[in-house]
């Protein structure tokens, strides 16, 4: 997988996935770590005293800076080759295409399995294959046939349905005099079609037989064509919306953007194509936007760009071939020669593209299929996507540049709403814009609402409009304006996702835990732990969800963003009744009842055996509560804010066993001067915290 995407990140969630199929065993990022150590230590045994595979988040990237890798250097000789060919130097070409073959050893990847390695595999063949019918047409222009015949007859009897062989084989076999042998192809190929495909020959070999069997006097000689005039004048299309006003930060993202664009323009490399990819909100289009006008004076061909996302809520997303249809005619071809068919517009498209260096940037994807067609298959140019999604096809198949935002550093995020409503504003009441661009979760799009809400009234004080936000029950009523709805940002997400992943986000809005682990989840869809996390990984996904870290047993943890938890608890309430949304905190807050249990007793060295098959609590498996008998202050420690948080909600819903349970195990035991805000535990347990202490600081640090 490294050396299939070269200089570009893979991630161990790709490795994983390349190398197990779908399933993985419990230990396979541990697997990967090992066999990457072992990779490192034999290149070190070879000679090679620098890196060659670098940690990178989120996984590892393979860096060529001084090293030689066949497959890039047979598709730099093979572009090569084809501009020769368009500038018919066709000695040229056919010396670089050979040049190109001669590095085949053999198959590619040979020995090597999984789905993902035998569909590179395949393109890898079929380019090898594609590169040969190329030489061997130029050699036939230049008049070589006598030298290409054995090649092709060995390509012929591999690969008898490839009809672009065989139409090359009988012409060089036509053209040395070897008519019959030429009409025997010709029968065999046929034979072989029907039987098999139960097909005709195709036109163009259909056409070359009777030509042959006409002695057609145009077969003798190669009768060159000089290039097809364009019937309409070249344009330079230059589509890019108007920069971002008061564009602020993202300099690291910035940063790796620059380095899809070469500083030798001359120099052929692989198709450059870079993915931005973050929750909604975040600046994705405006960073690419940005950048992209930033760098146009490296497109002298042009700039297209489309829009793929929904305008509207209820929209379906827009269609490659519309977007095909629309680059073609900004290309200049005129509406009367673009096909109908879909991949005649493609083979258009991207021959239009050939030779040209255009930046293309395709904003708001929602799936690769979306964007598949669109990608150009000459090296030139550069293709630049935002999507929420993370679109692995595209990491996969092109090797694109992973670039992902999140909400702004928080230097940046006052800065922004200071270039909005003016610095000055900003300074004298500081602490009230950072309290407010927290509310906005520091998401561009929300100070952007938040800060334009101040500039048209500028009689509004920075406060004021805090207190609006601070409510959660209407945060998203004041960051929603006409033209920009918070809500319709997240409904897209939401609305692209299976039915179980939408019930459990849903329900894990109703959790005011400032995050959780997986099994939280499991408990709140009262389902097993492991398809839950499948649930978890498309939220993530989705960017409706964030992975927080891993705690100290090992567990991975997840968060919301908190517009993202407020619009997932606003459609808990719409499509969830109160007796569903009761009993799915109720088995959450059991869960975290048992398990605190169960880590105290093992902290006293004292935990309860566990039957096979069986876990109290019920939403959590043996492997967790294995990992609290070794590690119970560890599990105490990271689900403290967690827990606490759990007793404070349970009591104001009522569920006073669990809130008092919770608040004693979180005590250790029982002590007069300890207290939760909301708890109502058996006397002797204060109410209400000390004045002025928060009721987190009520509970002892430890533990």
């Amino acid at each position: 997988m490294l050396l299939l995407h070269p200089s570009n990140v893979v991630s161990v969630d790709a490795l994983v996935e390349a190398v197990w199929n779908g399933r993985p065993p419990a230990t396979a990022r541990t697997q990967v770590a090992i066999c990457i150590a072992a990779l490192r230590k034999r290149f070190k045994t070879e000679g090679c005293d620098d890196e060659v595979i670098l940690t990178a988040h989120p996984g590892y990237v393979l860096a060529l800076d001084h090293h030689y890798l066949d497959v890039t250097e047979f598709e730099r000789l093979v572009a090569e080759a084809q501009d020769a060919v368009r500038q018919q130097r066709l000695t040229d070409a056919a010396t670089l295409y050979e040049e190109a073959l001669g590095l085949w050893q053999g198959p590619a990847l040979a020995g090597v399995a999984g789905t993902q390695i035998e569909d590179e595999i395949q393109r890898l063949e079929e380019l090898r294959l594609a590169t040969y019918d190329s030489f061997v047409e130029v050699q036939l222009e230049l008049g070589h046939h006598r030298e290409i015949i054995p090649g092709l007859v060995s390509v012929v009897r591999d690969h008898p349905l490839r009809e672009r062989s065989r139409h090359a084989l009988m012409l060089a076999q036509y053209r040395v005099g070897r008519r019959a042998e030429a009409m025997e192809t010709f029968r065999e190929g046929r034979e072989q079609s029907v039987e098999g495909l139960g097909l005709e020959p195709g036109p163009e070999l259909q056409e070359l037989h009777t030509a042959i069997l006409q002695d057609d006097p145009g077969l003798v000689t190669p009768a060159p064509q000089a290039p097809k005039a364009p019937s309409a004048e070249r344009r330079t299309p230059m589509e890019l919306p108007a920069d971002v006003p008061d564009f602020v930060g993202h300099g690291p993202q910035l940063a790796a953007l620059r380095r899809l664009v070469g500083d030798d323009e001359d120099v052929r490399t692989p198709l450059s194509i870079g993915l931005v990819t973050g929750p909604a909100g975040a600046g994705k289009s405006g960073l690419a936007i940005h950048w992209a006008h930033r760098v146009a004076e490296h497109f002298p061909d042009g700039l297209l760009y489309a829009d793929l996302g929904l305008q509207q809520e209820h929209q379906e997303p827009t269609t490659a071939d519309a977007v095909l249809g629309r680059f073609l005619s900004s290309l200049g071809i005129p509406a009367t020669e673009i096909p109908t068919e879909p991949a005649e517009r493609v083979a258009l498209y991207r021959s239009v593209l050939a030779g040209r260096r255009v930046l293309i940037v395709l904003d708001n994807a929602q799936a690769f299929d979306q964007i598949r067609t669109l990608i150009p298959g000459g090296s030139r140019c550069c293709v630049l996507v935002t999507s929420r999604g993370e679109l692995e096809q595209l990491l996969i198949r092109h090797g694109a540049v992973r670039i992902g935002v999140d909400a702004l550093p928080l230097r940046e995020a006052v800065s922004l709403l200071g270039r909005v409503i003016g610095e000055a504003r900003v300074d004298a009441a500081r602490q009230d814009a950072v309290q407010l661009v927290e509310l906005c979760d520091r998401l561009p799009l929300t100070i952007r609402v938040a800060a334009a809400r101040l500039a048209a009234k500028p009689h509004w004080p920075i406060g004021y409009l805090v207190d609006r936000l601070s409510p959660e029950q209407s945060r998203l009523d004041e960051l929603s304006v006409a033209g920009t709805q918070i809500r319709s940002a997240f409904a897209l997400s939401y609305r692209a996702l299976p039915s179980d992943a939408a019930l459990l986000y849903r329900r894990l809005g109703l959790l005011e835990a400032p995050d959780f682990a997986a099994w939280v989840g499991a408990a709140l869809l009262d389902r097993d732990p492991a398809g839950t996390e499948k649930l978890i990984d498309q939220l993530i996904g989705a960017q409706l969800l964030a992975v927080a870290g891993f705690d100290g047993t090992g567990e991975p943890r997840y968060r919301f963003r908190t517009l993202s938890r407020l619009y997932a608890k606003e459609l808990a309430h719409q499509h969830e009744s109160v007796r569903d949304r009761r009993a799915a905190l109720s088995r959450a807050f059991d869960g975290w009842r048992a398990l605190a249990e169960y880590a105290r007793q093992a902290e006293r060295g004292e935990p309860e055996p566990l039957v096979e098959g069986a876990v109290p609590g019920g939403p959590a498996d043996a492997a967790l509560y294995g990992r609290l008998a070794r590690l119970p202050s560890d599990w105490l420690h990271a689900e403290r804010q967690a827990l606490i948080s759990v007793i404070d909600q349970a009591a104001r819903h009522g569920m006073d066993r669990v809130s008092d349970a919770l608040t004693l195990l979180m005590l250790g035991r029982p002590r007069p001067e300890a207290c939760v805000t909301g708890s109502r535990p058996p006397h002797p347990l204060r109410l209400d915290p000390p004045r002025g202490r928060p009721a987190a600081e009520c509970l002892p640090r430890t533990g």
